[in-house]
């Protein structure tokens, strides 16, 4: 299949001295640049992984670049997230707003749009219809399997891409071509309680780690937008770089998976979501689906970066100030201080894992 379709058109004079390097490389050349010129990407949050991606894709010359991010820019995002400044991080700027702003200082000629919410059931098909390529910066696999619903239910190609500690994966999907997301993570009936997953918050992250899977991950977007879809990795790319160890794994097809297989999008329609409910006076619940939490190992991981930590046999609390957030076994959570549903899903992603 051939997923860049595009009016090849002639790179005029000054964008071919800026682009000169690229248009160079043989595996890009002239056409691939003028492909790029009028390509377009979505991706989702711009953290570690997303300032890395958009940046090099601006600098690249694609045409059109949406950034979705629901989160503000804090201090110790600096280590990592390469398009933030001192400056952002003590203006609390919304890392959509920040990142369209040093981008388009990066490349004028880039169409760059930042939307500052959190994607969810309700939104996903507006925000990410209309873009050739759908790229991977987010921090959990509630968001990861909802973007895989809608890239295999409307057939746009995807890249995964994950990253923590010194570890990361990436992984280009093209639906109806290769494995999908849920190929890779869903058990014949399971769709969600993928276990305590380590977070960035929880056990850190080397910010190289960070850097190579998301250029990676850029690299694929790349091959796709220059007309070159036969230059992709089909395989799972893993990569550790405190050890030196990489490797690539080939990912079977499963004829029996619940999204491309059935194509039963059951993030997309809203059924495999977390109930999010208001519980109290500023409070948030979210109930979590066939989800069993080891509070014991999630109290270990929190006690390395937060010091206010309690728990008994039947529920963990713990202070990320101004909020309280108590956690029970079966994935329940109540976070107090604040009544907005994104700000609770965006702190149990970060501490909790989804």
């Amino acid at each position: 299949m051939d997923w860049v379709l595009l009016e090849r058109k002639t790179v005029d004079p000054k964008q071919f001295e800026k682009y000169s390097r690229q248009i160079l490389f043989a595996g890009i050349g002239e056409e691939g640049q003028e492909r790029l010129l009028q390509s377009s990407a979505v991706l989702v949050g711009c953290g570690a992984l997303g300032t890395v991606a958009a940046n090099l894709l601006v600098r690249a010359g694609i045409g059109r670049l949406r950034i979705i991010d629901r989160d503000f820019v804090e201090s110790s995002n600096l280590q990592r997230q390469t398009l933030f400044e001192e400056l952002d991080a003590s203006q609390s700027l919304p890392k959509a707003v920040a990142a369209e702003r040093r981008l388009r200082a990066i490349n004028s000629e880039t169409q760059i749009e930042g939307v500052v919410s959190d994607l969810n059931p309700k939104n996903a098909l507006e925000l990410l219809s209309g873009y050739t390529v759908i790229l991977d910066g987010t921090d959990n696999f509630e968001t990861r399997l909802l973007m895989n619903d809608v890239a295999v239910s409307r057939r746009v190609a995807w890249v995964y891409a994950s990253a923590v500690a010194s570890y990361g994966v990436t992984l280009t999907i093209l639906p109806g071509e290769t494995a999908c997301l849920a190929c890779l993570l869903e058990s014949e009936g399971e769709t969600d309680g993928y276990g305590l997953e380590e977070t960035c918050d929880t056990v850190g992250i080397v910010n190289s780690a960070a850097s190579v899977v998301a250029s990676m991950e850029a690299t694929e977007a790349i091959k796709l937008l220059a007309g070159r879809p036969e230059a992709l990795n089909h395989r799972l790319i893993s990569c550790d770089v405190w050890s030196g160890r990489f490797q690539a794994i080939r990912v079977a097809r499963n004829p029996q998976c619940r999204a491309c297989g059935r194509r039963e999008f059951s993030y997309l329609e809203g059924e495999a979501q977390p109930h999010v409910t208001m519980c109290g006076r500023d409070s948030v619940q979210i109930h979590e689906r066939s989800r069993r939490l080891d509070l014991a190992g999630l109290g270990q991981m929190l006690e390395r970066t937060l010091t206010d930590v309690r728990r008994n046999e039947f529920l963990l609390r713990f202070r990320v100030p101004p909020y309280d957030v108590t956690v029970f076994p079966d994935g329940r959570a109540v976070i107090k201080g604040t009544r907005d549903p994104a700000v609770a899903r965006s702190l149990y992603a970060r501490y909790i894992g989804a």
